[in-house]
Parts: structure tokens; sequence; C-alpha cells
């Protein structure tokens, strides 16, 4: 039987349809695959006390996210401090996703991005053998010029058919214009799937979806999905942010977005914006949450170790009691 998660019921359709009027309608990719829509969580790379990567525990977050109901699973992105990672560490990380996630519901995007189009190759190669359901590259830091942009996505295309999100922020201070956007999917169908992060954000993202569902096929926000409840109300396609700690709650958002109940949409957004607004208080505040939750086994980062007074947990602990009732895992 299908995944109940993967299936839209009729009303679920009209639903749909009726949040998305001012676009073209996008079909689910239901024949190609799995479906690009939806709340897909970046996996943040935990460490062990040592210091080293904790692959146990990058495993726990496929199973978490599974239970939480997500719809995609993505590793590294900048969210996974993929900058602080080695080269050994990415390609194992790889291995230990891809076997975690055989047989569970949501899709595995394997971040393939790097420097220059030689490394990007390198890591596209080893994705494609493990078989992801996609892949996503931020631009190379090197390029100063849209066409070499062309140039490293073309490469990439020839390594693999799966989806390929392009992700407009990242690398060299150069516009990923929306006229690039469409060329580049109409050149290459693979790269039809935007990870929308350039300002302005909202505006970018009504422009691409005049271009839905040929040649651009799902526009997602990030930014930790502070803009997401008015994207979800312009009819995008979700959200793929470093939200593993909160991930039954961006499942639980979309899911009541797909229903129509935006009053609650609007509700349960404002309680998370709560724990997200304290990011610029209480450094860490999102490892935390994550040795919280029994995902990590550290609050240790790359960026630094985090220590937190008595205030500080109790602020963290008031505000995320609010989530509390509507957790899944």
């Amino acid at each position: 039987m299908p995944d109940p998660r993967l299936t839209l019921t009729r009303r679920e359709c009209l639903t749909v349809l009726a949040a998305t009027a001012m676009f073209p309608t996008l079909r689910a990719r239901a024949a190609e695959g799995k479906s690009m829509r939806g709340a897909f969580m970046i996996l943040s790379t935990p460490y062990e006390a040592g210091g080293g990567v904790d692959y146990e525990g990058l495993a726990k977050q496929v199973v978490f996210c599974d239970q939480c109901g997500i719809e995609g699973l993505v590793w590294p992105q900048n969210s996974s401090e993929q900058r602080h990672l080695s080269q050994e560490e990415r390609l194992r990380g790889f291995e230990v996703l891809a076997n975690a996630a055989k047989g569970r519901a949501p899709a595995l995007v394997l971040g393939v991005q790097a420097d220059d189009t030689p490394g990007m190759i390198a890591y596209a190669e080893k994705a494609e053998a493990l078989q992801p359901d996609a892949m996503i590259a931020i631009p190379p830091t090197t390029a100063t010029s849209l066409d070499q942009f062309r140039s490293y996505y073309a490469a990439l295309c020839d390594v693999t058919d799966r989806p390929i999100f392009v992700q407009t922020s990242g690398g060299p201070d150069i516009e990923l214009t929306i006229d690039f956007l469409v060329s580049l999917a109409r050149e290459f169908p693979q790269c039809g799937y935007v990870k929308e992060e350039y300002p302005p954000v909202q505006q970018r993202m009504m422009e691409l979806a005049k271009h839905r569902p040929d040649p651009i096929k799902s526009i997602l926000g990030a930014n930790f999905g502070r803009g997401w409840a008015y994207e979800m109300r312009l009819g995008t396609d979700g959200v793929m942010t470093g939200g593993v700690m909160y991930a039954d709650i961006y499942a639980g958002l979309w899911d009541l977005h797909q229903e129509g109940r935006h009053d609650e949409v609007r509700d349960l957004y404002g309680k998370l914006l709560l724990m997200l607004n304290l990011d610029s208080l209480i450094p860490g505040v999102r490892l935390y949450i994550l040795r919280k939750r029994g995902l990590f086994q550290t609050v240790l980062s790359r960026r630094g170790e985090y220590r937190f007074t008595q205030p500080q947990i109790d602020e963290i602990e008031h505000r995320f009691a609010a989530l509390e009732p509507h957790l899944r895992a």
C-alpha cells in the first residue's frame, strides 16, 4: 500500500489547488519518485566528546525525522557545518545516511557542493553510486560569473539524472537571476528544483512560480522557516532548513497547511518562532534541544562548545513547553 504521507485525498487535492490559485498548479512527481515538496530537514552534524563525527547520531536523525513525518532529509549543508567537515567525513556520512534511509518514507537529498567543479564531481559520483532521491549543490565559491555557474551545474547533470536542487546563496556574491534559473532548468531539467534564499526572497519565489510546472518543478524556502507561514500562503512547495530539533513541528505545519487549517498554522508557527527567535539571545540553543531530545550526545560544534547558565536553561525550557503538545517523537 502507498505511504499515506505521500498520497493526497480528494479533499487535500482541492485544498492545495485553492491555496495555490495564484500560481500554475504543480503536479506531484508520484510517477517519477518521491515528492520534492513539503518539510525537508537539513540534518545537523553531531560530534562525539573527542570531537569526531558521531555517525550513529547522524543515522539516528533519519529515524527521528521519519517518525516525525517530514518529507525529506538533506546533508550536509551549511546548517550541517559542511565547511568544517573533511572530504572523508562527508563521504562516510553519505554512506551512513544512504543505509539509514533505506525503506523509509523521506526523500534523501545529498549535498555535493564544493569550491570548484572537480571537487563537486568527486562528491557527486560517490552520491550517485548510493542512489539518493536527489542532490543539492551550493554554487562554487571560486566562480566569478553565471557562465561558470552554468558549467558547474552542467557537469553535475552529466553525473546524475536525479532531481538537483540549485541553492541561490552560499557561493560568491553573484545573483542567480530568475532568467538564469529558468534557462538552466530548461536546458537541464534536473535543475528545475530551487532552494530560494536570495533577497528579496518572496518576490523571487513569485517570479519563479510563473514558470511552474515546466521548467521549474519545486520552489523551497529556507532561513529556518522564518518566512514559511507567508510562503505557504503564497503557494510555494515547502521548506529546506536546519530544523531537525523541531522536525515534528515543521511536519505538522505542512500537514495543517495541506488541510487548509491556516489559523492553526498561524498559532503553531508563532510557538515555533518563539524558539527560533531565541537563537540570537542564547548561543547554541539548537544544540541544547538536540541533546534534550536524545539526538545528540554533546553540545559540541566545530564553531565552539556551548555552556548554558540556569537562567538561559529556564528560558529555553519555558518556550519549548509551548511546543511539547505538538511533538510526535
